[in-house]
C-alpha cells in the first residue's frame, strides 16, 4: 500500500539557540544593514553566535521575494519549498516536512488557524505586513513548544517593539509600498507608521492586495461558472485572490522593562485550484499582550511573559452557496525567566500553555469537533568554553485531545487521550584555527517525542483537498525521533560558505496510507487512506555561499557570486519506499551588481527531476527558472524612494511542483506560474 500523505502533528520542542551572525544563511538584510547585529528570536540568550542552522530574511532581499503567500515567499531558501495549493493557499516546508510539523509564529506567539489541517487552507499572515522572516531548520527551537520537529517560521512585524524607538522628543517613522504585475496581475498596497517617545510607542498598520488568475505557460481549461461549457485560456483556473487587514499597537516603557498590546485582523477570499467553483473566504482576529521586568537580584535577572488569543473562521463557497464552515479559537501564554550568569554558565527557563477548541460543520466536514490543550516546562543552559560553547537542554509536556464528535453527524468517534512527551538536545559550536580563522563546526544532538493531531486520530470523512477518506487511529502513540545535524561555515569579509548534513530517524512516524479500501460518498467511490505508524528516515544536504568577485568592503562598485543547493531523501522504511511530496535536488546561483544608488541581480534555480516517488506517484520532470531584478535608491527630501522591478520565470518555462499535493490529485491542472513582470515602490521616512 503507498503512502501519499504525511499529515502533521503537534510536535515536541528541543532544545537549540539561534543566532543570525553567520554565512549559513542563503537570504539577508539589505546591503545597508550589518548583519552582526541581527539575532534571531528564536535565541532567548541573545548569543552572536549560531549553533543550529537558521536563515533570515529581512530588507531589500524580502521585499524583492514578497508574493502572495508564506510558503512561496520562502520557497528557495535553503532547505526550504511549499505545499503549493495555487498562489495563496502555500505553507512552507521544511527539510521534506510539512503541515502541522512546521511551527508558523507570529512575533514569537503561536499563529493558530486551520492551514497544517488542509492544503487548501491558506496561513491568514500576508508577506506584505511582515520586516522579518526566520527560520529555523530542523528542531531547534526549544521555548517556542509545540509543531516544531521540522522547524520553525517566526513572522516579525513590529506591532510591539521591545525597545523604545524614539527619545524624550518624540517622532514618527513609517513606511508604504506599492506592487503592481506579476503572473498573477498583482496590485497591492501596504502602509505602516510608527509613533511615540522614550515612555510610550504606538504602532499601525494596514494593507490591501488583489491579484488575477495566474498565467501560466499552457492551456488550460476552466468552467468558474460551474455552466459545464469550460473555456480555455493561458490561466490557472480560479486562482484570483483579494486581500485585507491591518493592525494597531502599543506599547509603554519603564526603567526596568516594557508591556505592550496588540490587536489584528486579516481578510480574504481566494479560489481553490483544485475545484473550478470552490473559493474560500477566511477572517482572524488575534490578540496579543507581551511583557518584560529586568533587573531583579538572585536566581533570574528577568522574567518575560507573552500571552496571545485567536479567533479564526474560514468558510468554503460552491458556485457561490455556503458550505463547510472551519473554526478555531486558540490561546497561548508563555513565560520565560533568565537566569543570573553563574561564571559561565546562563540559561533559561519556561513555562507554555496552550489551548485551541476546534470544528468543522458541512460537506467536508472530516474532523469532529476536538478540543487540545497542553502544558509543558523547558529549560535551557549554555556554557561558554575557551574554544567555543555547549549548549544542552530539555523539555516536559502533558498534552490532551479531545473529541467531541458532531451533533450532525454520527460517525465519529467521542473520546479522549492524554500523551506526555519528553524532548531533549545537546549541541556544540567549536572555533576552528582560532578565533580570527573564520571557521567553525556545529553540531546538534535531540531525541523528541509529539503527540498525535486530533485528525490524526480521529478523522473520519472525505478530504477533497488529498481526494482521500481519511479515516484516523486513536491508538496512535507518540511520535518519536532521533535527530543529528553537523554544521561547517566559514566567513571572511564579504566570503561566505556554509554547509550543513542532517539526519532525522522516526521510529514510529504517522503517515497517512492506503488500505486498499473504497468508500462511497455520494455515489462516487473514494479511496480510503489511514493513518499508521511507520518507520522512517530523512537524510539531507544544504550548501550555500558568496564570493566578492570586484570590489573590496568599500568599494563603490560590487559584483558577487552566490550559491546554494539542497537535497532531501526521505524513505518509508517499513514498506521501503519513498515518502510522498519531497523536493528535488535543487541548486542555485546568482550574480548581485551595486554601485552607488543602482543595484541588479541575475539568478538561476535549477530544480532535478523527481522520480523516487511512491509507488503509483506521478514523477516530475527537471527545470530551470531564471529570474532578475533591478533596483534605484533615491532621497526625496526626508523620504527614502527603493524602486524596483522583478522579472520572473524568465523563460516561462513550464513546471510542476514535487512538494505540491495537487501534482497528484490534479495532474496537470496546477502548473507553477509562467513569465510575469513586477513593479514596485517603497518610500520610507
Amino acid at each position: 500500500m503507498k503512502p501519499i500523505l504525511i499529515p502533521v502533528g503537534q510536535a515536541s520542542l528541543l532544545c537549540c539557540l539561534v543566532t543570525l551572525s553567520s554565512p549559513l544563511h542563503a537570504q539577508s538584510q539589505s546591503p545597508s544593514s550589518t548583519l552582526d547585529t541581527v539575532t534571531v528570536t528564536g535565541n532567548p540568550l541573545a548569543a552572536s553566535d549560531l549553533i543550529a542552522p537558521a536563515t533570515i530574511l529581512s530588507g531589500e532581499n524580502l521585499l524583492l521575494k514578497r508574493q502572495g503567500s508564506l510558503g512561496e515567499t520562502l520557497d528557495g531558501l535553503p532547505g526550504v519549498s511549499s505545499t503549493y495549493f495555487g498562489p495563496v493557499a502555500s505553507r512552507p516546508t521544511v527539510r521534506g516536512l510539512d503541515g502541522d510539523r512546521i511551527r508558523i509564529l507570529n512575533n514569537g506567539g503561536a499563529s493558530a488557524d486551520a492551514s497544517g489541517l488542509s492544503f487548501d487552507h491558506a496561513v491568514p499572515i500576508d508577506p506584505l505586513t511582515i520586516e522579518r522572516v526566520e527560520v529555523l531548520r530542523g528542531p531547534g527551537a526549544l521555548q517556542y513548544g509545540g509543531s516544531a520537529v521540522g522547524g520553525v517560521v517566526n513572522v516579525i512585524n513590529s506591532r510591539i517593539q521591545p525597545e523604545a524607538s524614539f527619545d524624550g522628543k518624540g517622532g514618527i517613522t513609517g513606511r508604504g509600498e506599492l506592487r503592481a504585475g506579476g503572473a498573477d496581475g498583482e496590485r497591492a498596497a501596504s502602509a505602516l507608521l510608527e509613533t511615540g517617545t522614550d515612555k510610550f510607542g504606538l504602532h499601525v498598520d494596514a494593507f490591501d492586495r488583489k491579484t488575477h488568475d495566474v498565467r501560466v505557460p499552457q492551456e488550460l481549461a476552466c468552467d468558474v461558472g460551474g455552466a459545464g461549457t469550460p473555456v480555455t485560456a493561458r490561466r490557472l483556473c480560479n486562482s484570483a485572490s483579494q486581500s485585507q487587514g491591518g493592525a494597531i499597537g502599543g506599547t509603554a516603557y519603564f526603567d526596568r522593562g516594557y508591556l505592550g498590546a496588540s490587536v489584528e485582523t486579516f481578510k480574504t477570499n481566494y479560489g481553490s485550484v483544485a475545484e473550478d467553483t470552490v473559493t474560500i473566504g477566511m477572517k482572524q482576529n488575534r490578540y496579543a499582550l507581551q511583557g518584560e521586568v529586568r533587573g531583579f537580584a538572585g536566581p533570574f535577572q528577568s522574567v518575560k511573559g507573552q500571552w496571545s488569543a485567536v479567533d479564526y473562521q474560514h468558510t468554503e463557497f460552491d458556485a457561490g452557496a455556503a458550505g463547510t464552515v472551519f473554526r478555531n479559537k486558540g490561546h497561548e501564554l508563555r513565560l520565560e525567566a533568565r537566569q543570573t550568569k553563574f561564571g559561565a554558565l546562563e540559561g533559561v527557563v519556561g513555562l507554555q500553555v496552550e489551548g485551541n477548541r476546534f470544528s468543522a460543520d458541512g460537506e467536508e466536514a472530516f474532523v469532529p469537533y476536538t478540543r487540545s490543550a497542553s502544558q509543558a516546562i523547558f529549560a535551557f543552559e549554555e556554557l561558554r568554553t575557551g574554544w567555543g560553547k555547549l549548549s544542552f537542554g530539555a523539555r516536559r509536556e502533558s498534552v490532551k485531545v479531545e473529541s467531541q464528535g458532531n451533533p450532525l453527524l454520527d460517525r465519529f468517534v467521542v473520546g479522549s487521550r492524554a500523551f506526555n512527551p519528553g524532548s531533549y538536545a545537546l549541541g556544540g559550536l567549536v572555533n576552528l584555527g582560532g578565533a580570527n580563522s573564520g571557521w567553525t563546526a556545529t553540531g546538534n544532538l535531540s531525541a523528541t517525542q509529539r503527540a498525535p493531531k486530533d485528525y490524526e486520530l480521529y478523522a473520519n470523512g472525505a478530504h477533497l483537498a488529498t481526494g482521500a477518506y481519511e479515516v484516523g487511529n486513536a491508538n496512535l502513540g507518540l511520535e518519536r525521533s532521533t535527530n543529528i545535524d553537523l554544521g561547517l561555515a566559514w566567513k571572511q569579509g564579504a566570503q561566505r560558505l556554509g554547509l550543513n548534513a542532517f539526519v532525522n530517524q522516526f521510529n514510529n512516524f504517522i503517515s497517512l496510507e492506503s488500505t486498499g479500501n473504497t468508500v462511497d460518498v455520494d455515489g462516487s467511490a473514494m479511496p480510503e487512506y489511514a493513518f499508521r505508524q511507520v518507520k522512517a528516515r530523512f537524510v539531507g544536504l544544504e550548501a550555500n555561499g558568496s564570493a566578492r568577485l570586484i570590489g573590496g568592503a568599500k568599494a563603490a562598485q560590487t559584483l558577487d557570486l552566490e550559491i546554494k543547493g539542497d537535497l532531501v531523501r526521505a524513505t518509508n522504511e517499513t514498506t521501503g519506499q519513498a515518502l510522498p511530496r519531497i523536493a528535488p535536488v535543487r541548486v542555485g546561483a546568482a550574480l548581485q551588481w551595486r554601485q552607488g544608488p543602482w543595484g541588479a541581480r541575475l539568478g538561476m534555480d535549477h530544480y532535478s527531476a523527481q522520480n523516487r516517488v511512491p509507488a503509483g506517484d506521478r514523477s516530475t520532470a527537471a527545470y530551470t527558472f531564471w529570474n532578475a531584478n533591478a533596483t534605484y535608491r533615491m532621497a526625496a527630501g526626508p523620504t527614502s524612494l527603493l524602486w524596483f522591478v522583478r522579472l520572473e520565470n524568465i523563460g516561462n518555462q513550464l513546471a510542476y511542483s514535487a512538494s505540491s499535493v495537487l501534482t497528484q490529485t490534479a495532474p496537470n491542472r496546477v502548473p507553477l506560474p509562467g513569465r510575469g513582470v513586477r513593479v514596485g515602490l517603497q518610500a520610507s521616512f
